[in-house]
């Protein structure tokens, strides 16, 4: 018996393909929030490995500001190691600052310090408002921290009742040492980006628009 006019057929005639009708995947919404994760983890695990060496730089960096102040600068540059990594590693705003809260919080005792030393591995990318992450410009905030942070800490180190030769001395130290805390911390990166840490936790966004390229390992993304 043939169906009414305008009713639609319940099956089709023989030979025609039945067609299933075609139901997508629901979109993953969780990628976002894997990535927060493991960028949260990965700033937890370097910030907690930083203040444990950190608590140790401190306490030496105590004793010897008590013993002989001149030569406590030497290690200065250990306080811009984890930030450094952290940035260098990830190249996303605030990477360092974070772990150099987390730091401190394991380091409670020195946590001021390792918030303040955190501030100025990130400053040169706070700068450029994170567009970009070259090479140099983690040498440029610790050549800059390194000179200022006499010059701020000066009335604790006596510093302008030194001799000339003792001043200049003392500056080149700091500086030398916060740019071999910043190469060290570069090395590091390099290398756990290079093993593939933290895959998830990387910058990515900017880079598919050209900007956010680092210099190195850390730009081809």
């Amino acid at each position: 018996m043939n169906p009414p006019a305008g009713e639609a057929r319940a099956t089709p005639p023989a030979g025609e393909a039945r067609t299933t009708p075609r139901t997508d995947p629901a979109p993953n919404r969780g990628g976002r929030g894997r990535v927060t994760t493991a960028y949260l983890l990965t700033c937890a695990a370097i910030g907690v490995a930083g203040g444990v060496m950190l608590w140790g730089a401190g306490w030496v960096s105590t004793v010897l500001f008590a013993t002989v102040p001149f030569v406590s600068v030497a290690i200065a540059g250990l306080w811009l190691l984890p930030a450094t990594v952290a940035l260098r590693l990830l190249e996303r705003p605030f990477a360092g600052i974070l772990v150099g809260v987390i730091s401190g919080l394991v380091v409670f005792p020195f946590l001021g310090a390792a918030v303040w030393w955190a501030f100025f591995a990130e400053l040169a990318f706070l700068v450029g408002l994170y567009r970009f992450w070259h090479t140099w410009q983690y040498y440029a905030g610790a050549l800059f921290v390194g000179a200022i942070y006499p010059v701020l800490a000066a009335e604790s180190f006596n510093l302008w009742a030194m001799q000339p030769w003792a001043l200049i001395t003392f500056f080149a130290l700091t500086i030398a040492s916060c740019v071999a805390g910043v190469a060290v911390g570069i090395l590091v990166a390099d290398r756990l980006r290079k093993a593939g840490v933290a895959k998830l936790a990387r910058r990515r966004g900017l880079a598919s628009r050209g900007l956010g390229r680092g210099a190195g390992p850390a730009g081809q993304h």
